[in-house]
């Protein structure tokens, strides 16, 4: 079964400067380079519908929802920080992007597919119940799983993040809820810095040193998630797939490459296989060097595909 493979027009269309990073492009170069490797011609490509008010209360608070609603600019900006500032088209895009994690849960659950890569923006890990923050608005991956587990009566799933920086709003959506196990790895001290003593007992997110390289960190996945992933046996994994730990990448100081990327994805692919029928959702994160965000989606979804 191929690869499914969701993205939206609207997700180009969330722009909050020239200058910010998190930029349309990113979603460009990450289609160049699935077109200019002939990759994108073994995925199945789906666009969403905008996620409904009911999906996005499962993780947030009704009064998170009714600020990025009621704030949603009709012209100009709205700034929530420094760095997450809505425009006209924020509210529609994060929908989409929200949706189509919904979706992916849908056509997996379904059986048409196993696997599937949303390419969409606004991320959505730093976005906590009952706040916007770091790029993020709506929890993508906190409502996906969130959906699934209700809509589907999952009894476990895992969220593995490999953001550069800590999916705070992941773990406070699910800390502590025996049916998520949530593993990470992420630069420390880096924003956010926040949450990083005394996690849930569901949670092995685990802190690294700038300089961290990717042997370094695929001791972390044998030795502290496999081990609990495979002992916790989910039926579905949902990924945070950030690609901002990449060595080009100068948000950050970790020393990631695309093989890193490739084979942290075949180890969950065979742990899916072995105990959720092969069921990945992966959802785009961080990621602003376009040639190493372009290069390492690349990776990741040939490991998704097995291509």
């Amino acid at each position: 079964m191929d690869t499914l493979y969701i993205t939206h027009p609207d997700c180009g269309l969330h722009n909050m400067g020239s200058w910010h990073p998190e930029s349309p492009d990113r979603i460009d170069a990450i289609h160049d380079q699935l077109v200019a490797s002939g990759v994108l011609d073994f995925l199945v490509q789906a666009i969403p519908d905008p996620v409904s008010d009911e999906h996005i209360l499962r993780v947030h608070t009704p009064e998170h929802l009714n600020h990025i609603k009621n704030n949603a600019p009709v012209e100009g900006t709205y700034s929530i920080d420094a760095d997450t500032i809505m425009t006209t088209h924020t509210l529609a895009a994060a929908r989409v992007a929200a949706g189509a994690g919904v979706l992916a849960v849908d056509r997996l659950m379904q059986g048409s597919h196993k696997t599937a890569f949303c390419s969409v923006r606004p991320p959505g890990h730093h976005a906590e119940p009952d706040a916007a923050m770091g790029f993020c608005f709506f929890n993508n991956i906190a409502i996906a799983a969130a959906y699934a587990l209700e809509v589907y009566d999952l009894k476990r799933v895992a969220i593995i993040d490999f953001d550069v920086h800590h999916g705070n709003g992941t773990e406070r959506a699910f800390a502590n809820d025996p049916r998520v196990m949530m593993c990470s790895f992420y630069q420390h001290p880096l924003y956010p810095d926040r949450h990083v003593e005394n996690p849930g007992a569901n949670m092995v997110n685990v802190p690294v040193p700038a300089g961290t390289r990717g042997s370094d960190l695929s001791q972390i996945v044998t030795n502290q998630w496999m081990p609990k992933l495979s002992q916790f046996q989910p039926q579905m994994i949902f990924i945070s797939a950030g690609f901002d730990a990449h060595r080009e990448d100068e948000i950050s100081q970790l020393r990631m490459v695309e093989d890193d990327y490739a084979w942290i994805t075949s180890q969950l692919v065979d742990l899916a296989e072995q105990t959720a029928n092969g069921r990945i959702v992966s959802m785009l994160e961080g990621g602003y060097s376009l040639s190493a965000l372009g290069r390492s989606v690349l990776a990741h979804i040939r490991a998704l595909s097995k291509l």
